[in-house]
């Protein structure tokens, strides 16, 4: 089993990017193999150019490609997901995430902020043609502290988290490459 992780967060360390952290510590004490990708390992006049034969662009559709399944996880800024995440993503071929189960997390100041999710993120990944697009899990920023060191979570946000895991495993498992893999 093959996950990618893709942190969006312009700063690092963030707690958005610790999001990620904690399920790829989770998924790999399940056995999956977890790829990290952080938006850091783009050149920035890469994506401002739209270089479509940048080679770390080029690494991360290859990882995609053997890739089960991904997780996104950005902030919330202004209603929406960090815009060098959408520069990204709008990179990626129009297929990057066929068969791929996608699991979208999220972190900002408030819960207002709560539908980007739904209304801002969810449509671009289904844009790119993913197989199964879960129901994402936002974190009000105040649930996420020491984000810098090892990340904890609030008690809540800590079992919507676990749960969203169990729904994206469960899913993984019943991919049928995954189980081909798996045999």
């Amino acid at each position: 089993m093959r996950v990618i992780t893709l942190a969006g967060s312009p700063r690092f360390p963030s707690r958005s990017t610790a999001l990620l952290l904690l399920c790829q510590q989770a998924l790999e004490a399940r056995g999956a193999e977890v790829i990290p990708w952080n938006i850091h390992n783009f050149p920035p006049e890469d994506l401002l150019h739209a270089r479509f034969d940048s080679p770390a662009l080029l690494a991360l559709r290859e990882d995609l490609a053997a890739a089960d399944g991904v997780i996104v996880a950005t902030p919330i800024y202004k209603a929406s997901f960090s815009g060098a995440l959408k520069t990204l993503l709008d990179l990626l071929p129009e297929r990057a995430l066929e068969h791929k189960v996608v699991l979208p997390l999220a972190s900002g100041g408030s819960v207002a902020h709560m539908l980007a999710v739904d209304y801002a993120l969810k449509p671009v990944l289904n844009a790119l043609k993913a197989q199964e697009i879960l129901h994402g899990v936002f974190a009000d920023d105040s649930q996420i502290t020491q984000y810098d060191r090892q990340p904890e979570l609030h008690q809540t946000l800590a079992l919507r988290i676990d749960q969203a895991l169990e729904t994206f495993w469960q899913a993984l498992t019943r991919q049928p490459r995954a189980f081909a893999q798996a045999v």
